[in-house]
């Protein structure tokens, strides 16, 4: 069965662990003794309902607070589909682990509380979904009980987010009104709103379509590990190890290596359980050609006549998710595929406003959870693509060097002439 990701969207209280602890409990995904902890935990909280959102808030810090604070992931599937599920903090400081949770999403659900209207937070996590790419939004419009599940509320919230979302990249946005606490339209339709036309969001799930969101067109194929003979035995096995970032390598097909632009052709490719005849994304693979060539890890295998951009001066957006603001001349490690190589932040060309997209081109510096484009010179050469033409090699993230941790979430643009 094919395999949908997705990630939950929202501020802080609009029901994201709650939606999908209701996905799990109505389409009958949770053990009994599972269910029961949850019950004893309720009750001893105080709540006079079972919370269902603790099936997914496992921290004790999140349990006691009420609020996500780590990215949780759920496993979960239905006759027609297999679901792995991200529920990602609301909270502004926790940004940046919604951009982790949405980093690997083929849809996000964003929720806005119906009583509410969308919130800054709504702007910011569905900005941050354009700027990954996601083709699929769906606005989930919750709690519409604690509105007496009015059609005219609905519909505000509705014209008042599309008219937003018209200036994002939004490929495909459907909005659908729940109540996630008493399951309206989560996984069965609603009694109380039957002025909607729609389907419930778990019949969306099962159907969206999701088939030609991979680029199968651009071969990249970056080298993680080569593997080399260990012993007599398998003297003449050079292998490269890696997973097919986008389009179809098969048995045969004339390949060219970058940086050095060597060409060869693939001699025989093997998978998990044993030869293949082709790979394509998301495949792990090792694959072997008929010439024996000097490659190392950051090397990237592409069609002669398809060939990613190469390029030590790069503008990029960038998702900034460190407490010390980003300022020109810094300098952090930027990873690439499976290559590392220094950055220096030459410029920050303007800062996005979330709320109007207003571009802020006097911008000095970008703060925690700011999303602004930069132009960035490498010490290395980068072989990258637009990130909205391939998200695998249009992306990177910065690391401090002194601390070691990720600063920035970065999307790469087209090179300018």
């Amino acid at each position: 069965m094919e395999l949908l990701r997705f990630a939950t969207g929202g501020s802080v209280d609009d029901g994201k662990s709650t939606l999908i602890g209701r996905l799990l409990y109505d389409s009958k995904q949770i053990f009994q003794d599972r269910l029961e902890a949850v019950e004893r935990t309720s009750l001893a909280r105080g709540d006079d309902y079972v919370n269902l959102a603790l099936l997914t808030d496992g921290l004790r810090a999140e349990r006691e607070q009420g609020i996500t604070i780590d990215v949780a992931y759920r496993y979960f599937s239905t006759p027609k589909r297999r679901f792995i599920i991200a529920d990602t903090p609301g909270h502004t400081q926790h940004t940046r682990n919604m951009v982790t949770g949405c980093s690997t999403s083929d849809l996000v659900l964003l929720l806005i509380d119906a009583r509410n209207g969308p919130t800054e937070q709504t702007r910011r996590h569905a900005t941050i979904a354009s700027l990954l790419g996601i083709r699929h939004l769906v606005l989930c419009v919750n709690k519409m009980d604690l509105v007496g599940y009015s059609r005219k509320r609905f519909e505000e919230i509705r014209e008042e987010f599309t008219g937003f979302a018209q200036r994002l990249e939004v490929h495909d946005l459907t909005c659908i009104p729940i109540a996630a606490l008493t399951g309206d339209n989560v996984v069965d339709r609603s009694t109380e709103m039957l002025w909607y036309e729609g389907p419930p969001l778990l019949d969306h799930l099962e159907s969206v379509h999701i088939g030609s969101d991979r680029n199968l067109i651009d071969l990249r194929f970056p080298i993680q590990l080569v593997i080399r003979p260990i012993s007599n035995v398998h003297r003449d096995f050079r292998g490269y190890a890696g997973t097919v970032a986008s389009g179809v390598l098969e048995v045969g097909d004339e390949v060219i290596v970058l940086p050095s632009a060597v060409s060869s052709r693939v001699a025989n490719i093997d998978g998990p359980d044993g030869s293949l005849q082709e790979a394509f994304p998301p495949q792990s693979v090792v694959v072997r050609l008929e010439d024996d060539i000097d490659i190392s890890r950051g090397d990237v295998l592409c069609r002669p006549n398809n060939r990613p951009n190469v390029g030590q001066e790069v503008s990029a957006m960038v998702c900034w998710m460190a407490a010390e603001p980003l300022q020109e001349g810094s300098v952090f490690a930027i990873k690439h595929t499976t290559r590392w190589a220094r950055a220096l932040v030459h410029s920050i060309q303007y800062r996005l406003d979330v709320n109007s997209l207003h571009r802020d081109m006097v911008a000095a510096e970008l703060n925690l959870n700011d999303i602004g484009r930069v132009h960035l010179r490498t010490t290395e050469p980068l072989l990258y693509d637009e990130y909205r033409h391939n998200t695998a090699t249009g992306s990177f993230v910065l690391v401090n060097e002194q601390t070691n941790g990720t600063v920035a979430a970065g999307m790469l643009l087209r090179p300018q002439n």
